[in-house]
């Protein structure tokens, strides 16, 4: 006998993580929806030693180096060697960079409210403090 069930809450988000990808063109950002992440992370921890970056978005060193590589060759972001340790890099965040995520960040609003619709305000903010909390609970991948 079958059941009808509710799926679970990680069904859930990648089910809903998918719909914004979908819906999230690279001619809307103006970059990828990976740079936009990064870019995002940069804003926020600005200077940030690269192997902190890498652990903190969950990408292994050589595809962060690639990604990296690709947002230096737009202008968006720089590396350094950070002069309180010599062996490790710090990776910043440039003014052009700042303003292509702050017009990426417009596109990805309209895609949120798209998505979100059926969400209230209140709603929205509850949704966005739980999954920061669940963020900043979870152990970093290893």
């Amino acid at each position: 006998m079958a059941t009808t069930t509710t799926p679970g809450v990680t069904v859930l988000l990648t089910q809903l993580s998918r719909v914004v990808y979908r819906r999230t063109s690279e001619d809307l950002l103006g970059m990828r929806m990976k740079e936009f992440v990064m870019l995002a992370h940069l804003r926020e921890h600005n200077p940030i030693p690269q192997q902190d970056l890498g652990e903190m978005l969950c990408i292994d060193a050589n595809n962060l180096v690639l990604l990296l590589n690709e947002l230096e060759s737009r202008g968006f972001a720089y590396r350094r060697r950070d002069p309180a340790d010599r062996r490790r890099h710090l990776v910043e965040i440039t003014d052009e960079g700042l303003a292509a995520f702050e017009s990426a960040e417009r596109g990805i609003e309209s895609v949120e409210d798209d998505v979100l619709a059926s969400l209230t305000n209140q709603e929205r903010g509850e949704l966005q403090g739980l999954l920061t909390k669940a963020l900043e609970g979870a152990p970093a991948a290893g």
